[in-house]
């Protein structure tokens, strides 16, 4: 199997993409409701069970330097529920820029009339993808 789901953790909405590690690409699934940072188990579970990964893949933003952030500890809180949930390695990926990409390819699907204003909410999903992309092309 070469399934891998990457997330875009945030404490109201989780992004959620799939990905295959064969082809080195994603694309995006799911946007999940989060309540403090606790994603809609009910939905994960699901989509665990449709897609069966190998491996889950989390961002963890950082400051353009390099650092961790208030943030950062959300996502690895989150890292570590995945892994001790779903026993699957879960690996943490840098997102730095993943928001600009994510809101630049949403303005070019909307321009090639692809997506609409109402489908911005779907935004966290491409973030994922993007994210997900970035890391199955530094892990071969």
């Amino acid at each position: 199997m070469s399934c891998v789901l990457g997330f875009d953790y945030g404490t109201r909405t989780i992004g959620v993409a799939v990905g295959n590690r064969l082809t080195a690409d994603a694309r995006e699934l799911d946007t999940l409701a989060a309540q403090g940072g606790d994603p809609d188990w009910a939905r994960l579970d699901a989509l665990l069970a449709e897609w069966k990964p190998e491996a889950l893949v989390v961002g963890l933003p950082l400051t353009l330097d390099g650092g961790e952030q208030p943030a950062s500890r959300g996502a690895r809180a989150f890292a570590r529920r995945l892994e001790k949930r779903y026993r699957l390695p879960v690996h943490l990926a840098d997102e730095r820029h993943t928001s600009q990409e994510a809101a630049q390819r949403f303005a070019a699907q909307r321009a090639a009339g692809l997506k609409r204003r109402r489908d911005a909410q779907a935004i966290d999903a491409l973030a994922a993808a993007v994210i997900l992309e970035s890391w199955l092309a530094s892990h071969p």
